[in-house]
């Protein structure tokens, strides 16, 4: 018997495996294909999770059921609040990982998922009849039939490796790339196009001299990125170092430009803005005389160190001689030079919001495939292709985030609308509405959506309300507490605010921008017991507590604003529509929007070269 299944996900890098689990768990039966089994989820690049904004993707994944979260609590070696000097919406957690714990954790992850087989193999086919997939055929010439395929291929779509003249064939360092699918794909209407991206040395700690360097320590009370976990789990944290490039170090580099791919023609692929080659840094911020490099850990016990922010696909001598003229590296062995990488992605305004691609039924991509960079991008992608594919097997109603409802709605209308000229980085700036996407909400924004679902597990879903119950006690509490000037007013000198004359209410003194909920926790002896009884590990429940409040004015507006943008997105438009006959409409939004089809109005707005009076042409044409 031929083997069947209701969803294939080829490739398991971040974003397969949170799309396989994510559809095994809601009841389909799922096969996960991969070139590699012992690279699962492998961390191609930097060993690290989260960051500006993706911290933020990564605890939004969690409350939704996924899985990146809780791998990354279980092999962080440290742990770093970002932005915490800003306001509450731009704080970003992030974590350094060991490598090859996270990829372990990963497949204990999938392995004890029941619905979940494995198989190692290359898809170098899909099975499509009438415009519909039925299945992929491997490398080794194995049929496997499906419902619904989800595409997931990372940077393998032939995958084409480069330091100087050297190119070399490959998905990543030693794994080989991908061919057939995309001249499949391209010969049934698909538009594809070549990306870059990069990675730079891996250093042997041994020869680093550490006391030349920067240390740059984890936070002095580690946070997690579950939900789940509502204990401490990092203990000892390892540290990240910090050095500079130097003028010299940019003499030696510029020595290669004449045999960098980047240079001579050979790269024509566009590359991460914000993530540059050392090389592009170079030139671009020709003026800067220096720039900062971190010399991250790869793992809890190895000596293996990854050097971010010198990328290069230079020659290796060049790299190696321009690493030596920087602090501390003087002496510096390499395990592997850095190197530049081609491959094949897809224009994402060829899919739908759901992730399923317009020309094919039931094909989903997700990941880089669609032109995104980033580990925390793509796996909230998987995640979200994987709920959709199985909703479609069952004709359900489609899983879709807003934008003022999660950071994953707005990658997902961005490269959905907007499409990529480049590969696409998360940032708390693309977020309209960050004030109401903050990382301390991420349960509260989406563990309801997704228990209703059948994502969330109900420990999950039992965490979320307990969290919700007791944020509205505390809040009432300090709300209605009233205090006397000899219980704080020490405390409030100290803090170099104006003590009080007499008796007020708690939270105007937690409302002053001199004080932390923290700070008067420990004086008032009510509300430290009433913080005691909810949870030994209290600080998430009273930083939600103190954000809520002290911004609740800029979330409340924010929501006005939001829900006024939400009433175009409740204005349908006919997706057959043709827009070549609105001939009050500029020649560019003709064309954009027959391309990308907009479901809404709010949509078509969001459409790069689309005026307010092209939509204002819509709504009078459908007499609004």
């Amino acid at each position: 018997m031929l083997p069947f299944y209701d969803i294939i996900v080829v490739g398991a890098g971040h974003a397969g495996c949170e799309a396989a689990a994510a559809a095994a768990n809601l009841g389909s039966k799922v096969l996960l294909i991969t070139i590699d089994m012992s690279k699962i989820a492998q961390m191609s690049c930097n060993p690290a999770m989260g960051g500006i904004a993706k911290g933020q993707i990564v605890k939004e994944i969690d409350a939704l059921g996924g899985y990146s979260a809780i791998v990354t609590d279980k092999s962080m070696i440290q742990f770093r609040m970002l932005n915490c000097s800003k306001g509450p919406a731009m704080w970003s957690p992030r974590a350094q990982c060991d490598r090859m714990k996270f990829s372990e954790e990963w497949r204990k992850v999938l392995e004890g998922i029941l619905n979940l087989d494995l198989f190692q193999d290359t898809v170098s086919e899909l099975i499509i009849e009438n415009n519909e997939i039925k299945g992929v055929v491997t490398e080794l010439g194995f049929r496997f039939y499906s419902k619904s395929v989800i595409l997931t291929n990372g940077t393998f779509l032939n995958g084409l490796m480069h330091v100087g003249h050297k190119k070399v064939k490959g998905g990543r360092i030693s794994e080989p790339s991908s061919y057939g699918l995309t001249e499949q794909l391209k010969k049934l209407g698909f538009i594809a196009g070549r990306m870059k991206t990069g990675t730079p040395a891996r250093i042997d700690g041994r020869s680093i001299d550490f006391s030349k360097m920067e240390e740059q320590k984890g936070d002095e009370l580690p946070q997690n990125f579950s939900f789940l976990h509502t204990e401490p789990i990092l203990e000892k944290q390892r540290s990240c170092f910090i050095t500079y490039t130097n003028q010299e170090v940019h003499e030696k580099l510029k020595i290669g430009f004449d045999d960098s791919p980047m240079f001579d023609g050979t790269i024509q692929s566009v590359g991460p803005r914000y993530c540059p080659s050392i090389e592009t840094k170079l030139i671009t911020f020709a003026d800067k005389d220096k720039h900062q490099l971190f010399l991250e850990p790869e793992g809890k016990e190895t000596i293996e160190f990854y050097i971010n922010g010198f990328s290069s696909s230079l020659p290796w001598d060049v790299q190696l001689s321009a690493i030596h003229k920087i602090k501390g590296l003087e002496n510096a062995k390499i395990f592997r030079p850095g190197y530049a990488i081609e491959y094949d992605y897809f224009d994402p305004t060829q899919i739908n919001h759901t992730l399923e691609t317009k020309l094919i039924s039931n094909l989903y991509f997700a990941g880089q495939i669609n032109g995104t960079t980033g580990y925390e991008e793509a796996a909230a992608q998987g995640l979200m292709a994987g709920v959709n594919a199985h909703l479609k097997i069952l004709n359900k109603n489609e899983f879709l985030l807003s934008r003022d409802e999660a950071y994953i709605g707005v990658l997902i209308d961005d490269l959905v609308t907007k499409g990529v000229d480049e590969p696409y980085r998360m940032f708390t700036s693309r977020a309209e509405h960050r004030i109401l996407l903050r990382q301390d909400n991420a349960d509260l924004r989406l563990t309801e959506r997704a228990h209703n679902l059948g994502l969330a597990s109900e420990i999950r879903y039992e965490n979320y309300l307990y969290k919700k119950e007791n944020l509205e006690h505390v809040i009432s509490f300090i709300k209605n507490k009233s205090v006397k000037p000899e219980l704080v007013n020490k405390k409030l000198v100290e803090l170099n605010t104006s003590p009080i004359k007499q008796s007020v209410k708690l939270v105007s003194l937690i409302l002053r921008p001199q004080v932390n909920i923290f700070d008067i926790y420990d004086v008032v002896p009510d509300f430290k017991s009433l913080v005691d009884e909810i949870s030994e590990n209290k600080r998430h429940i009273i930083e939600a507590a103190e954000i809520a409040m002290k911004y609740s004015g800029y979330i409340q507006r924010e929501q006005q604003i939001a829900d006024k943008l939400k009433r175009l997105e409740g204005v349908k438009l006919n997706t057959e529509l043709d827009y070549g006959k609105f001939l009050s409409i500029s020649t560019e939004a003709r064309q954009k929007l027959n391309k990308i089809k907009p479901k809404t109005i709010g949509q078509a707005l969001r459409i790069s070269g689309i005026s307010p009076s092209d939509i204002n042409v819509l709504l009078v044409a459908m007499g609004r």
